[in-house]
């Protein structure tokens, strides 16, 4: 796995061809149990990585179609899992705990359910105030900026502007860590702001 902005904080990814980007998962390393976000497969190398960091005790999938392969590893690490509250009558797994908005994965995980987005609130988790870690509807198809799904994808454009002006309005962010494409390691509220601004919603004044 690759080490991200701080020493905690782990990265691995598989290629997509259809879109040229890179799928990522996301492992955050604490003394409590480590946390996955939407893990990719993992290869030996990877894998005996993160069992040497401590293996995991959660995996928080941000969607229903960022499930990847949160079932194999669950099994493989005897992780449970957790999925947004608002797709839990159709989730493709079961999960044994269901985030909803303000909730709180573990001590510094937040959680904030994201509205619009091609499937119900899509979740978004924001660690220890200043690093935003995204599944589908932020991401980044180059380098040194950020996207939303297509309009086209989302299921309410205005709702999905709304969502991301919300995040735009988190005063702390600095980072941001997509599902898809490029992570951003500085400047992620200005980025969020910028974004939310392209898609016909100034964001509000700065929350917490």
């Amino acid at each position: 796995m690759k080490l991200l902005h701080r020493p905690d904080l782990f990265c691995w990814s598989g290629f997509d061809r259809a879109r040229n980007v890179d799928f990522n998962g996301y492992a955050w390393v604490r003394p409590g149990g480590n946390v996955l976000v939407d893990p990719m497969p993992m290869d030996t190398h990877d894998l005996h990585h993160l069992v040497g960091l401590g293996g995991a005790a959660w995996i928080v999938l941000t969607n229903s179609d960022h499930v990847r392969a949160a079932v194999e590893l669950a099994a493989i690490l005897g992780a449970r899992v957790a999925g947004p509250a608002a797709e839990a009558d159709t989730f493709p797994l079961r999960c044994d705990r269901w985030l909803a908005d303000g909730d709180e994965v573990v001590p510094g995980l937040d959680v904030l359910a994201l509205d619009g987005s091609k499937t119900p609130g899509e979740l978004a988790l924001l660690l220890e105030g200043t690093t935003l870690i995204t599944g589908d509807l932020v991401r980044a198809h180059r380098a040194g900026g950020l996207m939303a799904l297509p309009e086209g994808k989302l299921s309410d454009p205005a709702a999905a502007a709304r969502s991301v002006a919300r995040l735009a309005a988190l005063s702390q962010v600095e980072v941001v860590l997509v599902g898809d494409g490029w992570p951003l390691l500085s400047g992620g509220r200005q980025a969020l702001a910028r974004l939310a601004l392209g898609m016909g919603a100034p964001p509000p004044a700065a929350a917490g």
